[in-house]
């Protein structure tokens, strides 16, 4: 097969042959900040000891049908050796409807478990040591709600709020940018986050109370490039929102993480995280004037690329997932989840969620890569193109400040066309034969064998229902009716609205029945469609 005349990466930089000190010199290092990993601007890492000190959390995204499957699961898990949990919820959680409600009508339990009620929260977290775990929940819209719930549940069983770590999404801007899981329009969004940072700063101190998200940036076509700009873009509307609100900058940054997505292209996404790391730092240092160190690190989970795994060949995937997971760890993750061979085809069975845990196990215990502070610091090619993403993103960020920020950009549709037209690039490229992947259109083979993938058995929709039906039943209806009383007044006025979460799910108050109270009050977004 004949190689291409032009190469170039995902962000469209020309490649050259090769690279050298009239690339990247002592010069260079000096003018970019390449200072000694966990020293200001962090481009070799946030702590200084990285992965000698101790590993990155190994976490396996996992939650379908029921909270007894989904519970079973972790555990199995955690019996495997993962050292975090994390949650993934069905559609009608995310959008906050209970699951009884006409519109999860064929959706219960479908793409994560289903959560209606602290009786199914109680079910989730049975028996799993929630004063010692880390956990993680990809939850927005309806993330105070699901917080609540989470820290409810701990209350009860006499673990202490401040005791309790991990990380909810939170990130409301990728939704409407990119994933759709939104229910009210910006401004009172923005309200709900900024009321888990202050919240949570003296409740739940230890708990990261947003992850900024490029990874669903990304799996909507995005370039590394587009990922970067828009995520720090978005984390920047989040910084100034809080400020904005009244809280110290020093007081919440601190508590902000990130999430990224790792793709093929090996040295672009380590130099990706690099250039990221450096880039806020210098964010908030310079604009933010924040003074302590902490507020100043970008510390990211990272997911592999959902978007490059086929359902042609599957197997190939354990290969595509082993060499995202490399780039990651190369790159200085603080966690990391591996994708499954069989996520194309559906949810990953047990022995397929076993292979991409013991991937992320291998590379930390058999490669050395984690005996080394940031290995691929000094190379002229890694260190070129870090240079190159940060200034290619900088120049993003400051068009979309010059457009009055992240809001009106998604407001006015551009950063939606922005990676859309990036994405239709490389499917244009694909079909041309411009862009390969192994399986699908090269190197393809005329017969498939069959593979076994997960089923979610038919009853469960029918059985939790029944159940949350029952629920509601047992439950003091006149309390109920006065905490959403109680609820509605709040959020029509400037109160914190987490405290009344807590006292609502404690009371037996659904997640729906609360997000119906706040839709009453805030309204629903209407996206705009671009063309």
């Amino acid at each position: 097969m004949q190689r291409k005349e032009s190469f170039k990466n995902s962000s469209g930089v020309e490649l050259k042959a090769f690279y050298d000190n009239n690339d990247w010199s002592e010069k260079k290092m000096q003018d970019s900040g390449l200072s000694d990993p966990g020293t200001y601007p962090f481009t070799r890492g946030v702590q200084e000891t990285m992965y000698r000190g101790r590993l990155w959390t190994m976490r396996q995204y996992a939650g379908f049908g029921s909270a007894k499957a989904s519970n079973e699961r972790y555990k199995m898990l955690l019996e495997k050796g993962t050292t975090g949990l994390s949650v993934a919820f069905d559609l009608p959680t995310q959008m906050g409807y209970d699951s009884d409600h006409v519109m999860s009508t064929g959706e219960v339990g479908k793409v994560g478990v289903a959560i209606s009620s602290i009786e199914d929260m109680e079910i989730l977290l049975d028996d799993l040591p929630l004063d010692k775990v880390s956990t993680s929940m990809t939850i927005n819209s309806t993330a105070g709600i699901l917080l609540a719930l989470y820290a409810t549940v701990a209350k009860r069983r006499g673990v202490d709020m401040k005791q309790l770590r991990g990380t909810i999404q939170n990130d409301i801007l990728k939704e409407y940018i990119a994933r759709g899981t939104f229910i009210y329009p910006p401004k009172p969004s923005m309200r709900l986050i900024t009321n888990i940072f202050d919240f949570c700063t003296d409740n739940i101190p230890s708990w990261n109370t947003i992850s900024i998200s490029g990874y669903h940036i990304r799996e909507a076509g995005s370039t590394a490039v587009q990922e970067v700009a828009f995520t720090l873009a978005n984390g920047i509307t989040y910084v100034q929102a809080a400020i904005d609100s009244g809280l110290d900058v020093d007081q919440f940054a601190k508590r902000l993480s990130f999430f990224f997505n790792v793709h093929n292209n090996f040295f672009e996404e380590t130099a990706k995280f690099r250039a990221a790391r450096r880039l806020w730092a210098k964010i908030m240092k310079e604009r933010f004037g924040a003074k302590d160190e902490k507020s100043m690190k970008l510390r990211f989970h990272s997911q592999v690329a959902g978007s490059t795994l086929t359902a042609q060949q599957p197997e190939n995937n354990i290969v595509r997932v082993s060499l995202q997971a490399m780039a990651s760890v190369l790159g200085g993750t603080q966690s990391l989840h591996t994708n499954s061979m069989d996520e194309a085809l559906g949810l990953p069975t047990e022995k397929s969620a076993t292979i991409a845990l013991r991937t992320q196990q291998i590379i930390a215990h058999e490669t050395g890569v984690a005996d080394v502070v940031d290995p691929l610091a000094g190379s002229f090619y890694v260190e070129s193109l870090t240079d190159e993403i940060e200034r290619q993103a900088q120049a993003y960020i400051d068009r979309i400040e010059n457009m009055n920020g992240v809001i009106a950009c998604i407001e006015n549709g551009w950063i939606q066309n922005e990676i859309q037209s990036a994405a239709y690039k490389f499917q244009m490229d694909l079909e041309k034969g411009e862009e390969i992947v192994v399986g699908v259109n090269q190197f393809v083979d005329s017969k498939s064998e069959p593979f076994e993938t997960l089923k979610i058995p038919e009853d469960t929709a029918k059985e939790q229902i029944q159940r949350l039906k029952a629920f509601k039943q047992k439950r003091d209806d006149k309390l109920v009716q006065k905490q959403l009383e109680k609820l509605t007044n709040a959020a029509q006025s400037d109160d914190n609205l987490m405290p009344l979460f807590i006292e609502a799910v404690d009371n037996d108050v659904t997640l729906g029945e609360i997000s119906d109270a706040l839709r009453k009050v805030f309204g629903l977004y209407k996206e705009k469609i671009t063309l």
